[in-house]
């Protein structure tokens, strides 16, 4: 039954999607028709197809072959939930539904101010449902179902629901890592509304190029979009990184692995965007410019998803191969061609005379900051790419690893930091030196004395200072800005400063929550130069009764223990965590063995405090002793935190802006 509801739904958004590309296309070219139909279908059919695999799932129907692949019945809660999109079929399905979602609401806006452009957007988005949803009824089916049962899985299925079903008794499960923290079951959605919300911008600048309606419209449309997208994608990347501290037993967050950099590289460029944008909108430039942006993040987007699902490299989000890999690069392929094909035809409409004026202006600072994340994105595309085309072509395996992109990518995040911290109390056209230098300089002394104190009470390392110095300068700007502006109005109004910077914020919450990002990426430096440089790192042996002493704490292993779960089995030990003789902390460091896989899974013990975290991770266990290996990451609290303040300052800028009126066309919507 779930293999036929479910492919019904899966056909019903594919019918929806076609729909919507022919009429929202016959709107956009002059011959308004409804459109609010074919966008119900598809949010039907993609609710629907997401819902019956659910179902299916938690019924535990093993006639379904994605089911009998991915699931048990011991899988506990919610990470039954999770492996809806846990593998490619589902992750496919996951990826449709959070597009009809976006399609939706770029319908509910058209539907509110109808132009040829929303419909052209629509019928974008459209066409990119179609790809998708084709992908779901042929090559990654997720509803197929299974004809020969194997002991724990399918061996043999078939797209067609009438067929007579074999089920095996029971199924494999999610793969063990992906059943070992509950990130698993928030991090993909997440990130996902990130990705797939690139999406709008994409389908609203397209539409712009092939109407020949060049300007700001398409941005004005697009950019709070834009910026929820985008707070989605930084929130996703976080929690990932977060998931790998936290599950993958080596004490990193990020290891330049590919498919982290298939995330990165479109946060990368769609950050550039959002200030490009904010030029053109203000100042009329960057036109050209903002198009290649937003064709280039979208184009990334779908990189990173032949990365994930294409088995075309080994990574740990790389679950599984199949015939989708081609696929997905043929429609990168069409999506870049076809797109920048659009964008040359349309050069000559698209190109403005206004240049900029000097260097030394907001429009210049905007200008490096875009040039550094630009060639930022394209660092990290060369390490991740290469090694897959010189594979491709020669056969010969290479890999790229951290040393490359650390040592490139180091100078431009300090760069970065300099840029943004300088970027906003720059006025627009032209600054005068005098200017600058009197809202920079109690920063910039601020900075400084803030990295004096580093080399006096933590370090002399270079990389450390100078990303302490540069983080406070960047936030004793943004705190100067507001004070300076709010001291001025309490002076004119009679008022209390406290009171004039409350209104501050209400009066711009745009502006003053991209402000809010910008401290974020300050705290999210902090934490990464604090704890990828001053981090300690040990591995000692030890029976029960044993005390070390590690980063000014001392650990007692106390005794192991063994716990049986339907799904796994845990082995693990118990240590104390004293400071000074005072018992802190009983942790307890893990290695579970799930049933559907033969290797141990490490489940770290983590001790977070204000100065840093103590990382346990247990390497091995014998009848007599245990080995562990020990972590000491100062601040690396501020990392996660400073990710989030990140995304939080996102969405108060997309609450914050406010929306240009649209003219009306007389429709039947």
């Amino acid at each position: 039954m779930f293999s036929f509801l479910g492919l019904v739904a899966v056909l019903t958004g594919l019918v929806g999607a076609i729909a919507l590309t022919i009429q929202a296309w016959r709107y956009a070219a002059g011959r308004p028709t409804s459109l609010v139909n074919p966008t119900r279908v598809l949010l039907g059919g993609a609710i629907g197809a997401m819902l019956v695999l659910e179902a299916a799932i938690v019924a535990n129907d093993f006639t379904v072959r994605y089911v009998a692949d991915h699931h048990s019945r011991t899988t506990p809660f919610p990470f039954n939930i999770a492996t809806g999109w846990a593998a490619l079929e589902g992750s496919i399905v996951l990826w449709g539904m959070v597009l009809a979602i976006y399609s939706w609401v770029v319908y509910r806006r058209f539907r509110t101010a109808p132009t040829r452009l929303g419909a052209g957007a629509l019928a974008v988005m459209g066409l990119v449902a179609v790809f998708f949803f084709g992908v779901m009824a042929t090559i990654a089916n997720p509803f197929e179902t299974c004809v020969e049962a194997a002991v724990r899985s399918c061996a043999r299925s078939s797209p067609w629901p009438f067929v007579t079903a074999a089920a095996p008794a029971d199924g494999f499960g999610p793969n063990a890592l992906l059943q070992n923290h509950i990130l698993m079951a928030v991090h993909p959605p997440v990130l996902y509304l990130g990705y797939i919300g690139l999406t709008v911008p994409f389908a609203y600048g397209i539409s712009a190029l092939a109407l020949g309606l060049p300007g700001v419209e398409w941005l004005e449309a697009s950019k709070r979009s834009t910026t929820l997208a985008w707070s989605f994608l930084t929130l996703g990347i976080v929690l990932g990184s977060w998931w790998a501290y936290e599950v993958l037993s080596w004490g990193g967050w990020w290891a330049w692995d590919p498919v982290e950099n298939a995330s990165f590289m479109p946060w990368l460029v769609a950050t550039a965007f959002l200030h490009s944008s904010h030029v053109q909108l203000r100042r009329g430039m960057l036109q050209s410019w903002n198009f290649v942006l937003v064709i280039s993040a979208f184009s990334l987007t779908i990189l990173g998803t032949f990365l994930t699902r294409s088995g075309t490299i080994i990574s740990v989000h790389s679950f599984t191969q199949s015939a989708i890999g081609p696929a997905l690069l043929g429609f990168l392929a069409l999506v870049v061609a076809g797109s920048f094909a659009l964008f040359a035809w349309r050069a000559p409409q698209v190109a403005q005379p206004s240049r900029l004026e000097s260097l030394s202006s907001r429009e210049g600072a905007f200008l490096l900051n875009n040039l550094l994340l630009t060639v930022y994105a394209i660092v990290v595309l060369i390490g991740t790419v290469y090694p897959i085309l010189l594979e491709a072509f020669t056969g010969d395996r290479v890999s790229v690893g951290a040393p490359f992109f650390d040592t490139l990518t180091a100078p431009l995040s300090y760069a970065l930091l300099l840029a943004v911290g300088v970027g906003p109390v720059m006025p627009w056209r032209l600054a005068s030196p005098e200017m600058v230098w009197k809202r920079i300089h109690g920063p910039l002394q601020v900075g400084l004395v803030a990295g004096a104190v580093t080399v006096v009470a933590w370090s002399r390392i270079g990389w450390v200072v100078a990303v302490v110095t540069a983080s406070t300068f960047l936030v004793a700007v943004i705190v100067r800005h507001a004070w300076v502006q709010a001291r001025h109005a309490a002076r004119l109004k009679a008022s209390s400063t406290p009171a004039e910077l409350r209104r501050l914020f209400a009066r711009d919450p745009g502006y003053w929550g991209g402000q809010l990002s910008h401290v974020g990426v300050a705290m999210v430096a902090l934490g990464i130069a604090f704890a990828s440089n001053l981090a300690t790192h040990t591995e000692v042996d030890m029976v029960p009764g044993d005390t070390v002493r590690f980063a000014g704490y001392e650990l007692t292993y106390t005794s192991p223990f063994l716990e049986r779960f339907p799904n796994k089995e845990v082995q693990g030990v118990r240590v104390e965590v004293a400071k000074d003789g005072r018992l802190l902390r009983l942790l307890e460091p893990k290695l579970n063995v799930f049933a559907n896989s033969s290797s141990a899974i490490g489940t770290p013990a983590v001790y977070s405090r204000p100065g840093g975290d103590l990382y346990l991770t247990l390497t091995g266990i014998g009848p007599d002793s245990v080995s562990l290996r020990l972590d000491a990451s100062p601040l690396q609290w501020m990392l996660w935190l400073g990710g989030i303040v990140t995304a939080a300052g996102g969405v108060v800028s997309y609450r914050g802006r406010a929306r240009r009126p649209q003219t009306k066309e007389l429709a039947r919507v």
